[in-house]
């Protein structure tokens, strides 16, 4: 059995790239964590980390240890706590999808804040696809995201359409201009499939690693964007079939968690997440004149790791 404060130096190393950080996280020293790290690796048989003069990265059994020595830290603290009577404290690494965080985030954040005021949140707020290998690789304890037409073991919370989203002021070109999210992004690529099987020709007219940044080239009319429908805003417009652009899938909004993470505050949490999935508003794509919706003039343009060119991409085009 490895000991626990071996294994919390270890990770601290890992988790912090270098082992001057690690003690500073840890209020300790540097020489003593190096002592741990090596009295460690003396009970492993095996080198964990690679050392250079400027960086430290872990070996192939380091990767592997990790992960168990994550899992039995927080084991660790869950029994510790559970058995004290004491209350609950800590931090949980959350990640959320990028479509999520401000519309249906709140709610539950502050439902288990209510519950959990002294625990922690670390949130990370992404793209799916990316969150859900960080809950692999144990960098979160929870993820929920959005994918289309893939498969994961997890939580099903809830479904809804995928849709084109552009401006309601301005008129749709022949060449059809997008905006999207970096890869991977199951939106991306589900927009992609469909367009492959049409005629329409096409270009990236902007990439945002943020919902306001494609959200922001809709509503100027720069691109047309692919987004969940409670993702459309006043000044949007939903287009479809009559604007010679195909039917997209489905947005399926997926909760994972470590399978042996049976801490209450992640159970908790999953709980809150489950009973906020119906209170999702998704608009009703009902017609309404222009006149009767807000003028909007955009403003905002896309976020510092943003971009946009107008270079055509399509083979096609």
């Amino acid at each position: 059995m490895f000991d626990t404060e071996l294994l919390r130096s270890f990770v601290a190393v890992a988790e912090n790239r270098g082992f001057t950080r690690a003690a500073n996280v840890l209020n300790s020293t540097q020489s003593t964590v190096s002592a741990q790290i090596q009295r460690l690796e003396n009970e492993a048989g095996h080198p964990l980390f690679v050392r250079s003069t400027r960086s430290v990265q872990l070996t192939s059994t380091g990767e592997t240890l990790l992960g168990y020595a994550r899992t039995i830290l927080r084991l660790n603290e869950d029994a510790r706590l559970r058995l004290s009577g004491a209350k609950y404290s800590g931090k949980l690494r959350v990640g959320v999808g990028e479509d999520l965080a401000e519309s249906w985030l709140p709610e539950v954040l502050q439902r288990f804040g209510r519950q959990y005021p002294d625990v922690g949140v670390e949130l990370e707020v992404g793209i799916g696809t990316s969150l859900f290998k960080m809950l692999e690789t144990q960098e979160l304890d929870l993820a929920v995201g959005g994918l289309c037409n893939e498969h994961l073991q997890g939580r099903r919370l809830w479904k809804e359409p995928l849709v084109w989203a552009f401006s309601i002021d301005a008129r749709v070109p022949n060449v059809l201009p997008l905006a999207f999210f970096p890869e991977p992004c199951p939106y991306r690529e589900a927009a992609l499939r469909a367009l492959a099987s049409s005629q329409r020709q096409w270009h990236v007219a902007c990439t945002s690693s943020s919902l306001a940044g494609v959200r922001a080239a809709a509503l100027a009319g720069l691109a047309v964007t692919p987004l969940p429908k409670h993702a459309i805003r006043p000044g949007l417009r939903i287009l479809g079939e009559k604007d010679n652009l195909p039917i997209l899938p489905e947005v399926e909004y997926i909760l994972m968690t470590n399978e042996t993470d049976t801490r209450q505050a992640v159970v908790a949490l999953c709980g809150y997440c489950q009973g906020s999935s119906s209170a999702v508003k998704i608009p009703h794509n009902r017609p309404r004149k222009r006149e009767q919706l807000p003028q909007i003039r955009p403003v905002l343009i896309a976020p510092f790791r943003s971009s946009c060119n107008w270079k055509k991409e399509n083979p096609q085009s």
